[in-house]
């Protein structure tokens, strides 16, 4: 049965293409209210077939005003996207004809303006989609890259629900298995061949009323036990994923490091192809943290340029080199910016030259000697060095001056992001909020607690599966999701 609408079943409406001047804006309303708003602004009692489109014209309910000729949808419930009888008016997007359509189902009875998130809201209270896959239409809005696109459409599709409700599906299975074994397995009318049946003793034939009680281990029930153990591992794994859906939905954090005058705010520069930092010949000219964000190879980054790391003695500098170093310690991937004409590039001379800005252990980098045009043309190159063992961490020749080695520099980010993101369309659905690591975390404790240590209850084994369960459900909103509900919908757009 159909859960009720937010907000009692009212009627809401709103703006739900961008705002601005365009072509053409959709206007949407949702609740028993829209077909009578349907019918008051087309000014006729008969209204489309359902989900075809028709040219109406659309009037003001109140003076019979024509506000504009547009194409109108009608979409009963419940089949929409909330579940709700919908009405859409896709109308010309200049600001008065949306304004007036807008003052007009304001004037209607029933009807008020959406809060920012309610129609995607009442999609979920309506079972049209669960919470993983409201987060992925939220990260579906706000894709800026490629693969940002896909693992939000990934998501939006149901792929990261459907592993999780196939976790809870197992745990309910185990949890039925248990609880009936726990009190069934003394009852007289119960025979032998039923729990052998459902698989909780392989041998049980034989066994008669010797079969134990509760009081004694999980490990009684094999079956259980190894469906148990294995989802443990299962969601062990999961959250052992490097964090390559976070990264991915909101961009791999990358530092510009490196001492003074190497031309670190050149290359910021030259990567965002606009002079966003100040460039100067003098030693310590940035002294905050500038940062853009940038598409390399469809992958979001947000680049950080930072101050010279070195000893420095003016205060203001100071300031500006302990900021380097907290953005240091916060990054996803270290851009460490030499100057190629002070470092010869074999790797023990670029190993040291990288430990001299001490950047964050297992953090990866790519080491940018720049400067290359200044070079003679005798002092090697890190490409050379390759053939007596590649250097580690990885490093590339430019110029920051004449764009040389910006393609090879380019390549070489596209591959570590690739890495620290991976393919979102490959593999097992990944991770993209902390929310989720946390109630999975959760879960896992739980199943690890199932059965643990000689002489534990099968009832309170039967409560740590309960427990275990009540977690996914968190993730999913089938369970416990009011807490959530706000935290997930304020950031959707109105309309949305």
């Amino acid at each position: 049965s159909a859960v009720p609408s937010a907000g009692g079943g009212d009627t809401i409406f709103a703006l739900s293409s961008a705002p601005g001047r365009c072509g053409v804006a959709v206007i949407r309303a949702s609740g028993p209210g829209s077909r009578g708003a349907l019918q008051s602004l087309t000014g006729t009692p008969k209204v489309p077939p359902p989900r075809l489109l028709a040219l109406r014209r659309i009037r003001d309910p109140d003076t019979a005003e024509t506000l504009d000729r547009g194409l109108v949808v009608w979409f009963p419930g419940p089949r929409s996207f909330t579940g709700e009888d919908c009405a859409e008016l896709h109308v010309h997007g200049g600001p008065a004809v949306v304004s007036g359509v807008l003052q007009a189902l304001g004037r209607l009875p029933g009807l008020r303006p959406a809060e920012p998130g309610e129609f995607t809201r009442r999609a979920f209270r309506h079972g049209k989609l669960d919470l993983t896959a409201a987060e992925g239409l939220r990260d579906l809005i706000g894709a800026e890259t490629e693969a940002q696109r896909r693992q939000a459409l990934r998501q939006m599709e149901g792929d990261l629900g459907r592993l999780y409700q196939r976790w809870s599906h197992s745990l309910t299975q185990a949890l039925a298995h248990l609880e009936a074994y726990i009190d069934f397995s003394e009852d007289e009318h119960v025979e032998e061949e039923v729990l052998s049946r459902v698989g909780f003793f392989p041998h049980i034939r034989g066994l008669g009323r010797a079969v134990p009680r509760p009081g004694v281990t999980s490990g009684c029930v094999p079956a259980v036990d190894v469906t148990v153990r294995a989802l443990e591992q299962e969601i062990r794994g999961h959250l052992r994923d490097g964090r390559r859906g976070e990264l991915l939905r909101g961009g791999v954090r990358a530092v510009i490091a490196g001492p003074p005058n190497v031309g670190k705010s050149s290359l910021l520069n030259l990567l965002c192809r606009r002079p966003a930092a100040i460039v100067s010949p003098a030693a310590g000219t940035t002294r905050d943290v500038l940062e853009v964000a940038l598409d390399i190879g469809g992958y979001p980054l947000v680049l950080s340029d930072t101050a010279g790391l070195r000893q420095a003695t003016d205060p203001v500098e100071q300031e500006g080199v302990t900021r380097a170093r907290d953005r240091l310690r916060q990054a996803d991937l270290v851009l460490a910016v030499l100057d190629a004409t002070s470092v010869p590039p074999t790797p023990p001379a670029l190993g040291a030259a990288l430990a001299a800005l001490d950047p964050p252990p297992d953090t990866p980098c790519v080491l940018v000697l720049n400067k290359a045009d200044l070079l003679d043309g005798h002092r090697g190159s890190p490409s050379a060095t390759s053939a007596r063992g590649p250097p580690e961490p990885p490093a590339t020749l430019l110029s920051c001056k004449t764009g040389e080695g910006l393609e090879s520099l380019l390549e070489l980010l596209a591959q570590q992001l690739a890495r620290l993101c991976g393919d979102p369309l490959l593999g097992s659905p990944s991770l993209t909020r902390s929310r989720h690591s946390r109630h999975l975390g959760a879960c896992a404790a739980a199943l690890a607690r199932f059965g643990r240590g000689d002489g534990g209850d099968l009832a309170v084994a039967a409560e740590q599966l309960r427990l275990a369960r009540r977690e996914l459900g968190r993730i999913t909103g089938h369970v416990g999701a009011e807490d959530v509900l706000d935290i997930i919908f304020r950031d959707f757009c109105v309309g949305k």
